[in-house]
């Protein structure tokens, strides 16, 4: 152990991470068998012994950061877990349609009281725009404008939103441009919501996977779903969206994306988080789209999605006297490493988050403000 130990000191070290340090970003060991487990496991390791209480840290979010930019998972051999993650998505369709509700169950299902505690009033659960302001309900607000202007929304469209969440942008868009709106999601507890929220609006909510979808749409936005589609159904996805719209329609895809390739999820995240999820590179995007799309512009929003992250991270923990009756430590601890570690993510440029717009070939190039 004492030899596990030194290797994991070593490593960190070279991040400008100690442990046991005076610094905030440094970890404090509560438990020796710590070492071994992140040796062993890699980043499950690490944020399952962080769940139970093996160690601290003042500033997850920069000691992520840290680990990220030193490219310490390059130094950590691949462990046996990891590669199994890496066959299972390699092999297997884990966002098929019979393994598709399994996200809504564990995540999206959790409770309304969990996710309003720390969201703004429009219940965006995706990156907030925090373009001359740093409150969170107005940066929300800003993306939502910011995504109506991109798709150069107007009364008469008919709007799908693919994934909709609890139904902010459905209301915002049917509220500020009256347009109507055609939802679907597969959450229960989401299409419930949504609905109530839209009862009065020209808003059709559909218990629906996008694979269902049937219609012709004059614009077309999805927010915050992609990562949930897996490598095997970009190009249905695509496709899907291709069908769907009109043929000078518009097209906006916002999604968590990353620098590679890759066709597996980080293992922790697997497990506790966003089960099945995948983060799609802009190359794995630009294939799915190909001979369907024309890209008519890319916009990286990573350092607003930190913000938004290190937001909701603030009012998760003052609601937390709240939530405490039915959530318990474990899950506290599970929840605050989820927020911090992708801010730190996001902060270290590992992961981005990007809004691209895209036209069907012949159309005509989109006169949008996307700025």
């Amino acid at each position: 152990m004492q030899a596990n130990r030194e290797i994991i000191e070593q490593l960190f070290s070279e991040t400008g991470v100690r442990v046991n340090g005076p610094d905030p970003w440094d970890i404090q060991v509560r438990d020796e068998r710590f070492y071994t487990r992140v040796l062993k496991e890699g980043s499950l390791g690490l944020g399952e012994a962080y769940m139970e209480g093996w160690w601290d840290c003042l500033r997850i979010d920069e000691f992520i950061c840290r680990l990220l930019k030193g490219k310490l998972e390059e130094k950590i051999k691949r462990n046996l877990r990891s590669l199994f993650f890496y066959l299972s998505a390699r092999i297997f369709n884990l966002q098929s349609p019979s393994r598709a509700g399994i996200i809504a169950r564990k995540h999206y299902d959790l409770g309304n009281d969990l996710f309003f505690s720390f969201l703004d009033p429009d219940n965006q659960y995706s990156c907030a725009y925090f373009q001359g302001t740093d409150d969170l309900a107005e940066a929300q607000q800003k993306k939502l404008d910011l995504i109506c202007r991109k798709i150069d929304l107007h009364r008469q469209d008919h709007l799908l939103d693919i994934g909709c969440g609890w139904g902010g942008l459905a209301r915002y868009a049917a509220d500020h441009y009256g347009c109507s709106v055609t939802a679907v999601n597969i959450s229960e507890e989401q299409i419930r919501y949504a609905r109530e929220l839209c009862k009065n609006l020209p808003v059709k909510i559909l218990h629906e996977d996008y694979r269902q979808i049937q219609g012709s749409f004059d614009k077309i936005v999805s927010v915050g779903m992609f990562e949930h589609v897996g490598m095997k159904n970009y190009g249905m996805f695509m496709r899907v969206a291709h069908r769907c719209l009109k043929e000078e329609g518009i097209f906006l895809l916002h999604t968590i994306g990353r620098n590679a390739s890759r066709v597996n999820c980080d293992p922790w995240i697997n497990r506790y988080i966003f089960p099945n999820g995948m983060l799609p590179s802009i190359a794995q995007i630009g294939r799915a789209a190909e001979g369907l799309f024309v890209i008519e512009d890319i916009h990286n929003l990573g350092a607003h999605y930190e913000k938004t992250l290190m937001s909701w991270n603030d009012r998760f923990q003052k609601a937390w006297t709240r939530l405490a009756g039915r959530y318990d430590k474990i899950f506290k601890r599970m929840w605050e490493y989820y927020l911090l570690a992708y801010a730190g993510a996001f902060r270290a440029r590992h992961i981005q988050v990007w809004q691209i717009v895209m036209t069907k070939p012949g159309a005509g190039q989109p006169v949008c403000r996307f700025v």
